[in-house]
């Protein structure tokens, strides 16, 4: 163990510090406080120099991977490299300065309303709210927008909501938070909704339908306008997941395919780096005809996320109108490209022509030996930290076993995609020589392999609980 791979902890000495104060002058100390406020037990911090404590969040940021630091192709979450020109955009002094409820702020409601403007006119939708801090907050909002929609109408017994067996999970939660009963539609064997399948489902009792499109397979719902007037037929909405909105840039908009509500994920589709909790923003969508139900200040403070807002805006003018149609364009050949390149050592159980992402369901031949498991979809992601690619979405979609999702985005270039492909090669080859150097993987990340059930269910999250 290098010195500084050591728990911060570890490097505490009684009585060093980093700082010093000036003697107080003002006859108030720390004694005077009352009673109440005053801890009855030390802090238990570490006592470390100014140097110890840059060098030790220094060496963990080195320890995390991110988008600066390497290909994330994660299937469904579309982590693109973020231009730090809207970094600078978002940390200009007359934005972070502003507080909502100051007068004499045209210039952000001016933002606020071209990037309104800039997204109608790229999803077809005929007004936004930016309301919503993250996309499952979007999808809440939309679905509240969806029953006020039927309430304001007098038709209070559409309680239930139709939502594909491929969807992103947040949608029968968001759902059943809204006190809506999911009901379940089966895709057929080639990944798309069975339209056979979704004809029973509707009556009297339908809210409307939730969808992505392409779906979570990576597949352009081909039969969407179909659905669109089965389900408006029968009195229902149609709600887009705009999670995967990212192939569909310039290219076609849901608004066109029939869908009346819509969330986006500005924090994927529209720059700003995420992940572990936020920054995020899930503004909402809608036509015409419900633009009049769309909240203001009722989902969250003020306008939302206004820094993610205006990554987003410099995302936008910085690529044009004719770049926002080619970015779409440029993820959906990566995705083909590497899919094509693998399907020999990867099983392809559906092998058309995908979008922005596609799913393997492990590999082809896993290498069974005598006396040694073969390698799993498992074993393939952790393998692949060691030459400093992170995993893909295992496990997801639930409609295969083995699942291993990958997404790359039209940022990344083609050496990058090259080298990606190259080692996921080497991975499968290895897989079938020897799959116990797959199971001992990662074996060059600074953690190994934790009991992950146990880590999840029983994290150690003090210093003093590793010492007890």
């Amino acid at each position: 163990m290098k010195y500084y791979d050591k728990l911060i902890f570890e490097l505490s000495k009684p009585g060093r510090q980093g700082w010093s104060l000036p003697e107080n002058k003002f006859g108030r100390g720390l004694e005077e406080l009352p009673e109440a406020l005053c801890r009855k037990t030390p802090t238990g911090l570490p006592e470390v120099s100014e140097p110890d404590v840059v060098r030790h969040y220094t060496n963990l940021s080195q320890m995390n991977f991110g988008v600066d630091t390497g290909f994330y192709p994660l299937g469904s979450c579309t982590m693109k490299y973020n231009p730090k020109v809207n970094e600078d955009v978002a940390a200009l002094p007359g934005f972070t300065g502003l507080h909502p409820l100051q007068k004499g702020v045209d210039g952000a409601r001016e933002v606020i309303s071209s990037l309104e403007k800039s997204l109608s006119a790229i999803t077809g939708m005929a007004a936004f709210t930016f309301a919503p801090c993250a996309g499952a907050h979007g999808e809440l909002t939309g679905l509240m927008v969806m029953r006020s929609y039927h309430i304001g109408r007098g038709d209070l017994g559409r309680t239930k909501i139709i939502v594909p067996d491929s969807a992103h999970g947040t949608n029968p939660a968001s759902a059943a938070v809204c006190g809506l009963e999911v009901v379940t539609v089966k895709s057929k064997p080639d990944g798309l909704v069975d339209v056979e399948d979704l004809k029973p489902l509707l009556g009297s009792d339908i809210a409307g339908i939730m969808m992505t499109n392409p779906n979570t397979l990576g597949l352009f719902e081909k039969d969407i306008k179909e659905i669109a007037e089965l389900v408006h037929g029968c009195g229902g909405l149609l709600y887009y997941d705009g999670a995967n909105m990212n192939p569909l840039l310039g290219v076609v908009r849901p608004g066109d395919m029939g869908f009346d509500i819509m969330h986006l994920n500005l924090h994927k589709t529209f720059s700003t780096p995420h992940g572990g909790g936020g920054p995020g923003s899930g503004p909402v969508g809608v036509a015409a005809h419900l633009a009049h139900i769309l909240p203001t200040l009722r989902v969250s403070g003020f306008h939302g996320n206004f820094g993610v807002m205006l990554r987003a805006y410099a995302y936008i003018l910085m690529l044009g109108k004719q770049n926002v149609a080619l970015s779409g364009k440029y993820a959906t050949i990566s995705a083909n490209y590497i899919k094509e390149s693998l399907k020999d050592c990867y099983k392809l159980p559906i092998g058309r022509v995908c979008k922005h992402e596609f799913v393997f369901d492990g590999l082809i031949d896993d290498g069974s030996r005598e006396g040694v498991e073969g390698a799993t979809t498992l074993d393939v992601a952790k393998r692949l930290l060691d030459f400093g690619f992170h995993a893909p979405t295992i496990y997801f979609p639930l409609l295969f076993h083995q699942a291993l999702m990958i997404e790359p985005t039209e940022t990344e270039s083609l050496e990058t995609i090259d080298a990606f492909i190259e080692v996921m090669r080497k991975i499968a080859a290895e897989a079938a020589r020897d799959p116990s150097l797959l199971k001992s993987a990662p074996h060059c990340a600074p953690i190994r392999r934790p009991d992950e059930t146990t880590a999840a269910r029983q994290p150690i999250l003090k210093y003093s609980d590793i010492c007890a």
